[in-house]
């Protein structure tokens, strides 16, 4: 028997999921990674293939973060890292001298929904800052909460796709959104903080920023230590209830972006303090998580926030199409002194930014003004949709646009620190990270949370959970209960109790807004008759 299977490929059904290509998916849930913490490798061929296709699903709009707003400002060093010179733990140029001022330009965004879609609705919030540092720019590409819904960039298509429109109604329907979380059991944190008051923050200025991925900060000695990034505003903090949402968005669906203009115009400029988290580099098995899993906070009390620096926002965009719109970021946009790590959604998302970037705006995309860096830029690239400069014009012969060469090109420059090497060893696999403990933190945020938010998570979730399949409710519930039992027993209830007077409706709702698929019957009943003229 075991000979009739010695030749056997993999087993596929008519249901198998394939590539393009034909090639039978068996494995949709991790890229290929040194070891199971990675780094990931470029011959993930699967992950490629998803990834840049998604890129190029929607023209020309941005498939995620379509809707925001932007301004320009600056961000000023403090030189230090809390009580500790900031050259011991980087030797990125930007951060070294005490009040050394660097211009950026920052782009706020929701995630999921369209370019003018309300600004009330609830979704994660983008804080995409762009640094044009005297070493070229810097990308800090980040969301307003701290975590993220999946920890594998592999399951990043499907999950956007989950949240976006059903593709045969074009309606967001929250029967989806679950289907996709409750099998995805690491994004029961975000769901938390999604479904809670934070997930409608008041405006953009009122709001947190954060990296959200592990990244890496080198010093001039070649050491490096894990880092997070954290923006607290100097404004304050300020999140929305459903009711309080609904409310704004019936007078005014721009909002946030009128907030943020017209604060800067009349010169209260909004400022955000810079703080960092350090961790050594390694793997820290006396954690319960990994620190390089994306769902997961650092707790402030054993990793304390460190500042080292303030940005203040003080101009408004000239144009929004030149500047907001066309706005290009990546997180694989780092200056010497900050460097990778194995984050596996970072080194996902370092691919995916840029070529989704090349495809929305263009291959040349980094000769516009808004994304060129304020330094000279020589290149030998040639050619692409609108190139409207060459770049090689710094060589000493304009005839030699390769490297290396004899005959006046460009060269390389010459590093000055010491290269950091971290060392790499072991199998190539398909494996999710060891320490997922899913649901822990959920708890503890969930325990954080003053009671009207906790009123306000439970009725939103309800609201939503309650118009699902039986046993995606069943699974929402077991995650809540693993996670604290007053989350699952109040979750419960709630379910139970609107079991009862249920009457046959319909998931198709923004999410946390119930009763929304009432709107189109109200907007009939509540309308007025008109002759034809």
């Amino acid at each position: 028997m075991a000979e009739d299977h010695k030749n056997q490929t993999n087993i596929e059904n008519e249901d198998t999921l394939t590539n393009r290509q034909g090639h039978p998916v068996t494995n949709n849930q991790d890229i290929r990674t040194v070891g199971n913490r990675g780094p990931s490798t470029l011959e993930n061929y699967d992950y490629i293939e998803k990834i840049s296709h998604f890129d190029r699903e929607e023209v020309p709009e941005r498939i995620v973060h379509a809707r925001g707003a932007g301004a320009h400002g600056y961000f000023e060093t403090y030189g230090t890292a809390g009580d500790d010179p900031v050259s011991k733990y980087t030797r990125a140029k930007l951060f070294q001298e005490k009040g050394k001022q660097t211009p950026v330009f920052v782009r706020f965004s929701s995630v999921i929904h369209g370019g003018h879609s309300p600004e009330t609705l609830r979704d994660p919030r983008g804080f995409a800052v762009k640094f044009y540092t005297e070493d070229g720019n810097w990308d800090l590409v980040g969301n307003n909460l701290k975590i993220f819904f999946i920890r594998d960039a592999v399951k990043f298509p499907d999950m956007i796709h989950a949240f976006k429109p059903d593709p045969v109604t074009n309606i967001q329907d929250s029967e989806r959104f679950f289907d996709f979380c409750s099998n995805s059991p690491e994004s029961f944190h975000m769901v938390t903080f999604v479904y809670s008051p934070w997930g409608i923050p008041a405006n953009y200025r009122l709001m947190q920023g954060s990296g959200v991925n592990t990244y890496k900060w080198v010093n001039n000695d070649g050491e490096a230590v894990l880092v997070k990034y954290h923006w607290e505003p100097t404004q304050g903090i300020k999140n929305l209830t459903v009711k309080e949402a609904n409310e704004i968005q019936a007078t005014n669906f721009n909002h946030a972006t009128q907030d943020l203009y017209d604060a800067i115009e009349k010169g209260d400029y909004p400022e955000w303090e810079l703080y960092v988290q350090i961790m050594s580099d390694d793997e820290h098995p006396e954690l319960d998580f990994d620190p390089l899993d994306d769902t997961k906070i650092w707790p402030k009390d054993q990793f304390p926030w460190l500042s080292v620096g303030k940005m203040v926002l003080n101009k408004n965009p000239e144009n929004y199409f030149t500047e907001v719109e066309q706005a290009a970021f990546g997180t694989g946009v780092l200056v010497d002194g900050l460097d990778f790590s194995d984050d596996k959604m970072l080194q996902g998302r370092t691919f995916s930014y840029s070529d989704t970037q090349r495809y929305r705006v263009g291959a040349n995309y980094l000769q516009l003004p808004i994304n060129a860096a304020k330094k000279r830029v020589a290149t030998n690239h040639e050619g692409g949709q609108m190139r409207y400069e060459p770049e090689n014009s710094s060589g000493k012969n304009p005839h030699v646009n390769y490297e290396p060469s004899t005959l006046g090109g460009l060269k390389e420059a010459k590093q000055v620190g010491k290269e950091y090497t971290p060392k790499v060893e072991g199998n190539l696999v398909r494996e999710p990270i060891d320490r997922q403990n899913n649901t822990k933190q959920a708890g503890e945020t969930y325990r954080m949370f003053k009671d009207w938010e906790k009123d306000e998570l439970i009725a939103n979730l309800v609201g939503d959970i309650s118009e699902c399949d039986q046993r995606i409710q069943d699974k929402m519930v077991a995650l809540a209960e693993e996670a604290d039992e007053e989350y699952g027993r109040r979750l419960r209830e709630g379910l139970a109790e609107t079991s009862k007077m249920m009457t046959g409706g319909t998931s198709k709702n923004p999410l946390g807004n119930k009763d929304s698929e009432k709107a189109p019957e109200e907007a009939v009943k509540k309308s007025h008759d008109a002759e034809p003229y």
